[in-house]
């Protein structure tokens, strides 16, 4: 039996056809090649972002996981900073980016924005750079927004580099909330149902330009049009926010109303 299988492979040999010609296009990222940098932690950020960019024609995200702690602590947060260059060069490497975007909120402001790209730019020279923060303060400046009600998830030394971060940019904060959770395993599971809550506490507060939702943890973006639409008061988020400002950075300027206000908006 395996005589006649050879002697049949024998007498039909295989055909071997190569250097068939072959036309190439741009690929699936013909508009925008954007590097996104998750926390090992983090449960929440792409699944938003793929929400968000779902049906752009031509935009592709390529993404790499950063080690952190689960523990969300300003020393934890700081630790980061050593790691960002190795976890942006396996992006895609020797490819041209057009956006990476850094994806911790408080690390941003624990090391600093322009650390942060300095570290990026270390191994992707030139290429346009992002942080939650870093888009937080392009969108309140695209909604023209000066008194910003600010919700967290982090324990109180997190939120004192927060607030005053954002108060040293210019931004007036009148009312500021916390869930105070350090575990960011934790975090990824408050419900958008308690976040709307805690807009809403924010809101009877003080009155607010707008609201922001810091940590790339927290899920709001499916919710943040109808959050406006209750309020009568735009809000954004880390992950909502950075997802914008990628977008516009890498000169996708599409409007997509579904996702609030802010996505309405066109200049960053």
């Amino acid at each position: 039996m395996n005589d006649r299988s050879s002697a049949g492979q024998s007498a039909n040999p295989t055909l071997l056809i190569e250097h068939i010609p072959f036309d190439t296009d741009l690929g699936i990222a013909s508009r925008a090649r954007i590097g996104l940098l998750v926390l090992a932690t983090d449960f929440t950020i792409e699944h938003e972002w793929r929400a968000m960019l779902a049906g752009l024609t031509g935009v592709a995200l390529y993404q790499s996981r950063i080690l952190n702690d689960n523990q969300i602590t300003p020393e934890t947060l700081r630790a980061m900073e050593p790691r960002i260059a190795a976890a942006t060069d396996v992006i895609l490497p020797g490819t041209e980016l057009d956006v990476v975007a850094y994806g911790c909120t408080s690390a941003s402001m624990a090391i600093g924005e322009e650390k942060v790209f300095e570290r990026i730019r270390s191994v992707r020279p030139q290429v346009k750079c992002t942080t939650p923060i870093t888009a937080a303060f392009a969108a309140f400046h695209a909604l023209k927004a000066r008194r910003i009600g600010v919700l967290t998830p982090y324990r109180a030394d997190v939120n004192r580099i927060v607030a005053d971060y954002i108060a040293a940019r210019g931004f007036i904060v009148p009312v500021f909330g916390s869930f105070n959770e350090a575990d960011d395993g934790k975090v990824a599971r408050i419900t958008p149902g308690s976040v709307r809550r805690g807009v809403q506490t924010i809101l009877a507060q003080s009155p607010v330009d707008a609201v922001f939702v810091s940590c790339t943890s927290v899920r709001l973006a499916e919710a943040a049009r109808a959050i406006e639409t209750e309020t009568g008061v735009p809000i954004t988020s880390s992950n909502h926010a950075m997802a914008w400002h990628a977008l516009r950075l890498a000169g996708v300027n599409d409007v997509l109303p579904q996702w609030g206000r802010l996505f309405e908006t066109q200049t960053a």
